[in-house]
């Protein structure tokens, strides 16, 4: 079974992703940025643009994800977001025609709700402590200037399950998602300062610099 965690940027799909992987024994995180950032890796600085936009990217994810269902017996786990309906019929409708159980999740929530995940999540909060609480979001001006067009075709049926995660902490999401899955996770044993100290970590280990 692949779990695919969708939303914008900002919305809590790495944290989630994690969050189930961690309760989940035998399940493995793919995560689609890899492949995307390695593109962009090896394209001059003034070709770089959003790296879904290029059929290599799309391609490669399918395959990467195709051979990890076909080969590995536990739940496969991707946090990405994808808004472009046709790029999700390409990468997702694919794997479902194909033969491989999919199962789609869009966190949700309100325009303030994830603008303030955003200026808390990596160096956002830090920045604010210097520069003052009215700061930019200069990090995630990508983020930022994609957040409304997320919001907007998230809801659309095609990318169901919705999931609004405004008043949820991670774990309740994490329980949800499992739990219309079809999957039993173990108990939440964190407090809830372990439970802050775990997602920081998270949250530092993916800050990205290119």
């Amino acid at each position: 079974m692949l779990l695919w965690i969708n939303g914008p940027f900002g919305g809590g799909k790495t944290q989630t992703a994690h969050e189930i992987q961690r309760r989940l024994p035998g399940s493995v995180i793919c995560d689609p940025e890899h492949v995307g950032f390695g593109l962009h890796r090896m394209t001059p600085p003034a070709l770089r643009g959003d790296f879904q936009d290029l059929p290599a990217w799309r391609q490669g994810v399918y395959e990467v994800l195709d051979r990890t269902l076909t080969a590995h017996e536990g739940t496969v786990i991707v946090p990405m977001t994808v808004v472009e309906p046709g790029y999700f019929r390409e990468v997702v409708g694919r794997l479902r025609e194909q033969g491989h159980d999919v199962r789609h999740f869009a966190l949700l929530a309100r325009r303030e709700t994830v603008l303030r995940r955003l200026s808390e999540r990596g160096f956002g909060h830090a920045v604010r402590l210097v520069a003052g609480k009215d700061a930019p979001l200069r990090r995630e001006s990508f983020a930022v200037s994609k957040l409304d067009l997320c919001l907007e075709r998230l809801r659309d049926a095609e990318f169901a399950e919705h999931v609004w995660t405004d008043h949820i902490p991670i774990a309740r999401v994490a329980d949800h998602i499992a739990g219309s899955a079809g999957l039993t996770l173990t108990p939440n044993t964190d407090s809830p300062l372990r439970g802050r100290l775990r997602r920081a970590w998270t949250g530092a280990r993916h800050v990205r610099f290119d």
